[in-house]
């Protein structure tokens, strides 16, 4: 049987004429009740757009299918592009081309779906017979002869009994409990809905097994292959955080066809319930599974609850060892992949080569592009040793702004020569080592694309972000860098896109400019049909839908996404041998001690020692973290007999915390600078405290929590340390220093305006 079978666009028909109603593929029937048995066929044929009711939420599932309704149904499913350009004159004489199914019926004879009769009739309107549904279907779909027992007693001699025995032997038609299967008996509405949906599905799955994309997306439909596209958040619904499948979420899988999601803070109370959650969400998906990512960069930016979040990518950055960055990554993926998560949208590639910069900062590697280069590549092959997909950002770099684009738009006026040079170094480094996927940063860069367009938010003319740029994403990431891999958006809840571009508009320019996966649009339902329309009216060819689809398809299917064997037993089981477990904790030490990072000295070599007896008083600008800091020292001072004291300083506090600093032998001063222009911090109240301990000649430390920049923005600082984080392994590591029992031996990942000689 000669089949054909091949459009991309699957089946999306809005609307088309059965007996005496129409309806949309959206419809929902009130009429079948009392065929629950067949209710799930109906409302996926439905969807598809393949079959309709008769208009006020009639299916009419009982009433007996017509040879030209089951043709259409099928035409529909096939050829839908087909109907929209019209077809070739039908040469049955009792189909006039009145006939309201004229077209789909010449269609079906062109394609050999069914015959007609040997007088030159077709029969449009007899009831189809068991018998002829499977002729019909065998014909349609390329299937052969299946692995079941088959013993049907009634149809041996039958003139069907070829396409009878190869769709029983699949398991897609099925016998009477007498061991009968009436091949004469007429089909209803119904019966045809399930037998094309089993059959429908049972292509799909095979094209799954068969790791055949291109099959796969031509049984998708437009709704089903752009809902590959998008990955929204799902942090709330009806007011109350997700936890758990709600029903919220139940009705955008299914209704947006989704093929991915994000997790955030709100979604995460502990690794059971991320875990539990998780599994519940592929159980929903259908056969195509999820994308579940999250951002789990290590440092600031963590997720995984109870878990190794370890010290941050710039702490790596001070460590200089690339086998650690490989190991964080893959530690990192262990972690992720027992919870049920595949994507990590990390590791920041951005070099953070301004210190102005208030978003990226400690977040990055270094300043350094051939550091961000070594330690990325690192990463990234960690998290894939362990299954888990890096999703490298920002490109082409977020490293040299002022500016959040969660806030603003960005834009990076360097020439071509230095981008080249500086920010799009670490990128070609990760593309040259088969990165899978790329996040798109929401920054303009005039050197690659100067054009500019009208702000819906104040009327300015403003520049087009990477993210919308197709001289960006296809000139110079696809065609210039070679990359293949999937390119995704970051945010489009972030500012820099949503304020001024439009969601809808912004979508739809996004794809066209090369990205294969929105990432959390404000509206998924909007940017869904969005695309729907756009594919429809030909504004983003269906080339473009298919490649981004069939992209995503096989990376699904190469991380193992598509084998859904494990039970939640299983996976809870497990939890506990690999979440913060005791050597994924040695590697985070590790890179807290081998961060810790001489800031200044008196000597040249180390930070003032806390000595026996002292009492140390610690200063920070925040009580708990001073609490914390002061309870790390308790526990390692051993037979130091320390005496210890807290105080907190910032706007209208400094005088008291004077006070404290004035009873102390030692004072540990914490600073965080971050999520903030550094040079607009409140650099002001941290000078006057180290101006009155050094006029007090007592011994003490500046221990940076966060971006390390202290020394271009403060004098006289005689002993600094950074640990690049305010978390616990990287203030322990600095306790240690201070106490001696630790030699800081990091490299200061970014420039100042002080040399430092390294003491590593």
């Amino acid at each position: 049987m000669n089949v054909k079978m091949v459009t991309i666009l699957g089946a999306v028909l809005g609307s088309m004429l059965i007996s005496a109603g129409s309806a949309a593929a959206s419809e929902r029937f009130s009429d079948l009740q009392h065929s629950k048995w067949a209710e799930d066929s109906i409302n996926y044929m439905a969807k598809r757009g393949t079959v309709a009711g008769y208009g006020n939420g009639k299916f009419m599932p009982e009433k007996q299918v017509t040879r030209a309704q089951a043709v259409t149904f099928m035409v529909r499913e096939l050829y839908p592009q087909e109907l929209k350009s019209g077809a070739g004159a039908s040469n049955y004489s009792d189909v006039p081309a009145t006939h309201p199914f004229y077209r789909e019926i010449a269609i079906a004879a062109k394609h050999g779906l069914a015959s007609g009769f040997p007088d030159g009739t077709f029969h449009p309107d007899t009831a189809m017979s068991r018998a002829e549904t499977a002729a019909f279907l065998t014909r349609a779909y390329s299937l052969v002869t299946g692995n079941q027992s088959v013993n049907l007693k009634d149809t041996k001699d039958h003139w069907a009994a070829e396409p009878i025995l190869i769709m029983s032997s699949n398991g897609l038609i099925g016998g009477y409990t007498d061991g009968s299967y009436r091949p004469n008996q007429s089909v209803t509405r119904a019966e045809f809905s399930v037998f094309m949906t089993r059959v429908i599905r049972f292509e799909r799955e095979s094209a799954i097994q068969a790791h055949d994309w291109d099959k796969l997306i031509s049984y998708m439909t437009v709704s089903e292959q752009v809902g590959q596209m998008l990955i929204p958040d799902i942090r709330q619904w009806n007011g109350q955080v997700t936890t758990t499948v709600n029903e919220g979420i139940k009705s955008s899988i299914h209704d947006q066809d989704l093929g991915g999601l994000i997790l955030f803070d709100k979604n995460i109370v502990d690794a059971r319930q991320v875990t539990t959650l998780t599994h519940n969400l592929q159980l929903e998906a259908g056969d195509i599974p999820l994308f579940l990512g999250i951002d789990q960069e290590g440092g600031v930016v963590k997720r995984i609850p109870g878990g190794t979040n370890l010290p941050g990518q710039m702490a790596l950055g001070a460590s200089g060892d690339t086998a650690l960055a490989e190991a964080a990554g893959k530690l990192t993926g262990e972690e992720l992949k027992a919870l049920g998560l595949q994507v990590n949208f990390a590791p920041v590639l951005d070099i953070n080569s301004n210190p102005d910069n208030p978003i990226i900062g400690m977040r990055s590697f270094s300043s350094d592009a051939d550091l961000v280069s070594r330690l990325g590549t690192a990463t990234i092959k960690g998290l894939r040793q362990s299954g888990v997909i890096a999703a490298v950002k920002h490109f082409p770099g977020h490293g040299d702004t002022t500016v959040d684009s969660h806030l603003g738009m960005p834009v990076l006026n360097h020439n071509r020569e230095r981008l080249d040079a500086v920010e799009l170094k670490p990128f070609r480094a990760a593309i040259e080592n088969g990165v899978e996927m790329i996040m798109t940063a929401h920054i303009a860069f005039p050197a690659i694309d100067d054009e500019h367009v009208t702000s819906l938010k104040d009327g300015s003319s403003v520049p087009i972000p990477a993210t919308l740029s197709k001289k960006v994403l296809t000139g110079l990431l696809r065609e210039e860098l070679g990359y293949k891999g999937i390119i995704i958006s970051d945010a489009f809840t972030m500012n820099a896109i949503a304020e001024h571009f439009g969601e809808n508009k912004a979508v739809e320019r996004a794809v066209s400019a090369g990205v294969d996966i929105i990432l959390m649009p404000q509206d998924p339902a909007a940017a869904h049909q969005t695309l729907v329309n756009a594919v429809k009216n030909g504004t983003i060819p269906t080339e473009t839908i298919h490649n981004s689809v069939k992209k995503i398809l096989e990376l699904k299917s190469e991380y193992g996404l598509f084998d859904r064997s494990e039970s939640l037993t299983h996976k809870l089981n497990t939890l506990n041998s690999v979440i913060g477990n005791k050597e994924h904790r040695a590697v985070e030490q590790q890179i807290a001690e081998e961060a810790v990072t001489v800031l200044a000295s008196r000597d040249g070599a180390l930070p003032d020692q806390i000595h026996q007896g002292d009492r140390v008083v610690i200063v920070a600008a925040e009580q708990e973290q001073a609490k914390q800091l002061e309870k790390q020292l308790i526990q390692a001072q051993g037979n130091l007999s320390l005496k210890t004291n807290i105080s907190v300083f910032g706007p209208g506090k400094t005088t008291e915390a004077l006070k404290a600093v004035n009873q102390a032998d030692y004072v540990i001063l914490a600073n965080y600078q971050f999520r903030n222009v550094a040079s607009q911090f409140g650099w002001s109240e941290v000078q006057t405290l180290i101006n009155e301990i050094n006029k007090s000649n007592k011994r003490y430390t500046l221990l940076s929590l966060g971006n390390p920049y202290e020394m271009i923005f403060l004098q006289n600082v005689q002993s600094g340390l950074a640990v690049y984080g305010k978390q616990e392994p990287n203030t322990a590591a600095g306790i240690k220093v201070l106490l001696g029992q630790l030699k800081a031996g990091g490299v200061l990942p970014v420039t100042t305006a002080q040399s430092l000689v390294s003491v590593k």
